[in-house]
């Protein structure tokens, strides 16, 4: 009988560096378990698209949990009364950082990959071509993986859980490049900060022209629907 493979958590938005963390946790042996968060985004299509490409890349299940960040506000991806940049981000920390966003969602992938037995993972933080997030670099992520293996009965009972993020160190045309050869459809994915309902990207916020730039690096034709 062939052992059981083992379960790994990916965290999806729905856009391009998730989709392709989705596909690496595949590639390396593991029933991937999608986990989305509604947390107060700008739109919902990001979400629509996470459970395209969930099905389409075969995930095992795919949840959303919802925690409204957008009582908070603080930033134009979750307050109306703010504007995205569309001049490009010109140093600092962009008014489209979401305070605490991805420590919370690490936070719920942790709890539900304890509860499916999952000691992995998969986040699609870049330190490369991102928006200044301190969110994304590796130390956050190191150290939240020690805050992990402190915080659950898992970690304290000896199954230590690993938080992968696989495209920390790439630019966006290596991410790129490595999900077409995985057979990631980009096609599927949204990644702009102010897309219509259909998906429809605006072609001008930081995560559109970082998008753009990084097909064109990659000599792969952009599928993004712009209007």
């Amino acid at each position: 009988m062939t052992p059981p493979r083992p379960r790994a958590l990916v965290l999806l938005s729905g856009g391009l560096d998730s989709a392709t963390c989705l596909a690496i946790a595949r590639a390396a042996g593991f029933d991937p378990y999608a986990l989305s968060v509604e947390y107060g985004q700008r739109h919902a299509a990001e979400l629509t698209a996470a459970q395209r490409v969930a099905q389409a890349l075969g995930a095992v299940a795919h949840r959303t949990a919802h925690v409204d960040l957008g009582q908070f506000g603080g930033s134009a991806l979750t307050d109306a009364s703010l504007v995205v940049p569309t001049d490009g981000v010109d140093g600092g920390i962009p008014i489209t950082y979401v305070p605490a966003r991805n420590t919370i969602m690490l936070s719920i992938a942790m709890a539900w990959a304890e509860v499916l037995g999952a000691r992995d993972i998969y986040v699609g933080v870049n330190a490369v071509d991102y928006s200044g997030y301190p969110d994304c670099r590796p130390a956050f992520i190191e150290a939240f993986e020690n805050m992990a293996n402190l915080a659950t009965k898992a970690g304290v009972e000896g199954h230590r859980l690993r938080i992968h993020a696989p495209l920390i160190s790439l630019s966006k045309a290596d991410i790129i490049r490595r999900g077409t050869a995985l057979g990631v459809d980009y096609g599927l994915t949204v990644s702009c900060y102010q897309a219509d309902d259909d998906g429809s990207a605006c072609g001008l916020c930081d995560a559109c022209r970082l998008r753009r730039a990084g097909f064109e690096a990659a000599g792969v034709a952009d599928p993004t629907h712009y209007r």
